[in-house]
């Protein structure tokens, strides 16, 4: 990972990084489904048949793809009944992050943890990456779905954490009080990293592009994104909306109103009233899109 996508104060927080997940790198390596698939999708030979082929292999796989692709998510006007059809439809580059957002809900919820539920912890997820979704579709942000891969994995960092720094993640979690800014700094204060830099370079050896790396790296100050500002802050805004709502807060119970800044706003390329309107049809996914995934 580049060095200007590891939070980090000084060489020290990304050596951190780097030896907090030697410890469970068997764990957390992409699965072998999406090494292949990405490497066939980038080869000038392969086609839906090819690519098909690689995901049939897995039939929950398949199974929860197809329901994806059914499902609100998409709202294609026929059903669409088989991978091969799945990649005509959606296109190889989406196919691929939504395979990969199948599997790193399946990987990461492999690995143990005292703290937290995960149920609470992948509706919190899900909902952030919808409503990031829908925020970069008004926002005419290229290729949107991104964005949706974003927000699902934009906390991963967070599993890690709990898993092997348990002890003082009990104490932050306490202190935090559901409020995410507060466990944040906190994080930077005890490690020297964060959550957020953590999920920043697992997705980077998931071979996720640079800027959505870059976007979930910094979504708690986007301010500080290299090549990503307007994604880092539609995950920052998507994911503090999110902790107000009944449904996908990320510890149970919703905080405070926040106060939106219109210089982010204006980052983005929203009105404040187009924020209504982007949490309905977020609100209107989430059930089928968390029954899919989870």
């Amino acid at each position: 990972m580049t060095s200007q996508n590891v939070h980090r104060k000084g060489e020290a927080g990304q050596a951190s990084v780097v030896e907090l997940l030697g410890d469970v790198e068997g764990l957390v390596s992409p699965p072998d489904v999406c090494l292949r698939l990405f490497e066939m999708i980038h080869s000038p030979t392969s086609g839906a048949k090819e690519i098909s082929a690689i995901v049939n292999v897995d039939p929950n796989l398949t199974a929860r793809l197809l329901r994806m692709a059914n499902s609100s998510f998409y709202n294609f006007s026929r059903k669409v009944d088989t991978v091969s059809r799945a990649v005509t439809v959606i296109g190889n580059a989406e196919l691929y992050q939504l395979v990969l957002s199948i599997s790193a809900v399946k990987t990461f919820n492999t690995i143990p943890n005292e703290l937290v539920k995960m149920e609470t912890f992948w509706r919190h997820s899900v909902y952030t990456g919808l409503l990031a979704r829908s925020l970069a579709v008004r926002a005419n942000i290229l290729h949107p779905e991104r964005l949706f891969v974003a927000g699902l994995m934009h906390d991963i960092g967070s599993i890690i954490l709990y898993h092997q720094r348990p002890e003082a993640m009990r104490d932050i979690l306490l202190m935090a009080d559901g409020d995410e800014e507060v466990l944040y700094q906190a994080e930077l204060e005890q490690f020297e990293f964060s959550h957020a830099s953590v999920a920043g370079y697992l997705m980077d050896q998931w071979q996720l592009p640079e800027e959505l790396v870059d976007a979930v790296a910094w979504h708690h100050e986007p301010q500080r994104a290299q090549v990503s500002q307007r994604e880092a802050s539609i995950l920052y805004l998507a994911n503090h909306l999110v902790n107000e709502s009944e449904q996908g807060n990320f510890m149970g119970s919703p905080k405070a109103d926040i106060q939106i800044s219109q210089a982010m706003l204006d980052i983005i390329g929203l009105q404040e009233d187009e924020l209504f309107f982007a949490f309905e049809e977020a609100a209107e996914q989430f059930p089928v899109t968390l029954q899919a995934l989870i």
